[in-house]
């Protein structure tokens, strides 16, 4: 499982800096492995397993649309098993269903990982000084003090989607920052 995260994370390495060759090979082999997971977790929710192919083309889809925010950084397996999960409950929902699927369905897909480092309160409060105050404030409550939506709008007299605009831009600026710094 390990040594597949890894094949697969240098393939999608490779194809990110423009190899096609490795990039069709890592969409085939992820479309393989995706088969029985789509086909068992469409099973499980009654939906039709002829639909399989369609939801790893989604899948796939996905990953190609959504490349780009993958962290090189770490393995390339929960990512696309996030993905995958989405897809299967979309599948769902178009037929009228709520589902939840566990994550643990996945697991075949995600290696065990080590601890991710946690980010020190300097580097937090350097990297928040970089927004502007409003995005500052709006993701410090929320992302650093964990108010919700409803709270921080109260707090800062702002609406509901004022505060999911400056939440959203402040969280794209700081990933546009870390992805230039790396």
């Amino acid at each position: 499982m390990e040594d597949r995260d890894a094949q697969w994370s240098g393939l999608m390495r490779a194809a990110l800096g423009g190899d096609g060759a490795a990039y069709e090979r890592c969409l085939r082999e992820m479309a393989q492995a995706l088969r029985p997971l789509v086909r068992r977790g469409l099973s499980r929710i009654g939906a039709n397993p002829a639909e399989t192919e369609d939801v790893v083309q989604d899948i796939l889809i996905a990953v190609h649309l959504k490349r780009q925010t993958w962290d090189q950084s770490r393995p390339i397996g929960p990512w696309v098993a996030g993905i995958a999960r989405y897809k299967i409950v979309d599948a769902a929902r178009r037929r009228g269903r709520r589902i939840e699927m566990p994550i643990e369905d996945f697991a075949d897909l995600l290696p065990a990982e080590a601890e991710p480092e946690t980010a020190s309160d300097r580097d937090v409060a350097r990297s928040l000084e970089a927004l502007p105050e409003g995005q500052r404030r709006v993701v410090q409550a929320i992302a650093v003090d964990g108010l919700s939506i409803t709270d921080a709008a109260q707090t800062f007299n702002m609406t509901e989607g004022a505060v999911r605009v400056a939440l959203h831009r402040g969280l794209g600026a700081l990933a546009k920052r870390h992805r230039d710094a790396t």
